[in-house]
């Protein structure tokens, strides 16, 4: 039997019980409990505190966990990343007041606060910076105000927060930071149940990537068409009943699709149909 860690509150949580629900896996929770046993799939989900996921895995009590990027590097946990899952999506950044013109290479000698030591620690040792680090659990972008530091190191998704505060962002980001499995280590991902997991979570991160595009089109014009059309392989070709046109199928990335439709359509192309994808296995 699998045992897998799923982030018992937050965002991370929302979209990891919604991913593993869609992947034909019975994981939700009538209340508080702290384990969803799903007898027809031989797993036990264990709703663990987000941060400490890691630790769980690390340590061998529980096979497969699914945490953010910069929780699992955050830790001393030592766990592999086997695939990234396409939601969460932050980066970990550095902040200043905004008539500061410090940059992460200038750091030296200011304190920085933040939640995730680790990542800061790390990253300042690799620039050569000595810097104080302040650790919070939370609300780090009043920090600086309240005279506790004088730079922040948050995950930041649009940065509406730390404009609010008076800050800006400076320098690349540390880490671009989303939801992932991680196991023990690489080679866990061999074991034909973790397989079979990670394959129908695949499945799904894929179809929410892709839609299946279906048009007609003259044959003469094929070759045009397909060129916009390729598909994963190639498209699906089929002759219809009207000499010289073909019906095709393929699938495409969501991303651009209405300009692909527009250009079918200029082609030449009739009958231009986009559908979503539930689940695939490519």
């Amino acid at each position: 039997m699998l045992q897998i860690a799923l982030p018992n509150k937050g965002s991370l949580s929302e979209g990891a019980v919604e991913l593993v629900r869609e992947a034909g896996y019975r994981c939700k929770r009538s209340g508080r409990e702290l384990m969803v046993r799903d007898t027809e799939n031989d797993i036990e989900f264990y709703f663990l505190r987000p941060r400490d996921i890691a630790v769980y895995v690390g340590n061998g009590l529980l096979d497969l966990g699914l945490t953010g990027r910069d929780l699992a590097l955050d830790g001393d946990a030592q766990v592999a990343e086997l695939m990234g899952l396409g939601f969460g999506k932050s980066a970990f950044r550095y902040a200043v007041p905004k008539e500061k013109d410090w940059l992460p290479d200038t750091f030296d000698g200011l304190r920085v606060a933040t939640s995730y030591p680790k990542l800061v620690e790390t990253d300042m040792a690799q620039r050569g910076q000595k810097v104080g680090i302040v650790k919070l659990d939370g609300a780090v972008e009043i920090s600086i105000q309240l005279g506790v530091a004088d730079v922040i190191a948050d995950v930041v998704q649009t940065g509406k927060t730390l404009e609010e505060a008076g800050l800006k962002i400076v320098g690349e980001p540390v880490l671009q930071s989303e939801a992932i499995v991680v196991a023990r280590d690489v080679d866990f991902a061999q074991d034909p149940d973790v397989h079979i997991f990670l394959d129908r979570l695949r499945g799904i991160t894929v179809a929410r990537e892709y839609v299946m595009i279906e048009y007609d089109a003259p044959e003469a014009l094929l070759e045009q068409a397909s060129a916009l059309t390729p598909g994963i392989e190639a498209p699906t070709v089929a002759p219809l009943r009207k000499p010289g046109w073909v019906a095709v199928k393929a699938m495409a990335p969501r991303a651009g699709i209405n300009a692909v439709m527009d250009r079918l359509l200029v082609l030449g192309a009739k009958g231009i149909i986009v559908t979503d994808i539930r689940t695939c296995r490519l």
